[in-house]
């Protein structure tokens, strides 16, 4: 058994949601099989695994989330980086800053419909940072 841990880091984007499978993927060690821990370090953008096929449900999540957390809400005090800076942090509460994937033959180990975004949830948000746990052999 052996364990990997590296940092990438992701190419900025604009606010949404963002297949990353493949610029992720395409930096793991081969593995034939394991466990990889995938944590994002920032709390206003998050991780989810969902639909990687058809564009709208990634339109459909953004304006989900959006009309849930709204930008500019009166009820936020914490404003000081912008009206969209508070609703990103509540938006990276519910979906989280982790996964936790099956690896096998080297690739994760998904659904055929299944893939990871990125969700950004800041107008600018930057480049994001990316920490990979893997356990395996």
């Amino acid at each position: 058994m052996q364990i990997e841990q590296f940092e990438i880091i992701l190419k900025p984007r604009s606010r949404g949601f963002h297949l990353i499978t493949d610029e992720i993927e395409s930096q793991l060690p081969f593995i034939k099989k394991g466990i990889a821990h995938i944590f994002l370090k920032h709390t206003s953008a998050s991780l989810s695994l969902n639909e990687n096929a058809d564009f709208s449900v990634r339109v459909d999540a953004e304006n989900f989330f959006n009309h849930l957390v709204p930008d500019g809400n009166s009820l936020f005090t914490h404003t000081l980086e912008g009206a969209d800076d508070m609703p990103a942090h509540i938006k990276n509460m519910i979906l989280g800053s982790s996964l936790t994937l099956p690896i096998s033959e080297g690739r994760f180990n998904l659904g055929t419909w299944q893939g990871i975004y990125l969700c950004e949830h800041r107008n600018y948000g930057g480049s994001r940072k990316v920490v990979i746990t893997i356990i395996g052999e």
